[in-house]
């Protein structure tokens, strides 16, 4: 018999870069079973250790950056997630909010994840609340 918090969990989902560096953070049955993470993710994290301000904090996004490497194959940005994209990027701007720069990689990510037909498991689940219909957000 399976467990109540296992009959909850989704058995797949895409990890969003806010909970990949909250990881050490997030209870397990709030994950899904299988996790994935998206190319734009670990292009995320390589860029981490770089805007690192001090060497202390360089460090542990190097680390990050390796864990997550070793634990992870990440779901490439193909072109089923570029033309995903462009419906995201539509119902961000059908709801009156910005694609600024800023925003943009997370909505690669949002992208991976409507490509791919996977929840996206997020610490911020307001960066993508115009996404309804198109990604299942859930907020860990």
């Amino acid at each position: 018999m399976r467990s109540r918090v296992a009959e909850d969990r989704r058995p797949r989902g895409l990890l969003d870069t806010s909970v990949v560096i909250d990881l050490e953070h997030v209870a397990v049955d709030h994950l899904p079973v299988e996790v994935a993470v998206s190319a734009i993710t670990m292009a995320e994290l390589a860029a981490g250790p770089h805007a690192g301000t001090d060497a202390d904090e360089r460090a542990r996004r190097q680390d990050r950056l390796q864990r997550a490497e070793a634990a992870f194959d990440a779901v490439p940005f193909d072109d089923d997630a570029a033309r995903a994209y462009g419906r995201v990027h539509a119902a961000v701007a059908r709801a009156g909010r910005k694609a600024r720069r800023a925003r943009a990689v997370d909505l690669l990510v949002a992208a991976t994840a409507c490509a791919a037909g996977l929840p996206l498991y997020t610490r911020n689940p307001d960066d993508f609340r115009a996404l309804a219909g198109l990604v299942d957000v859930i907020a860990v």
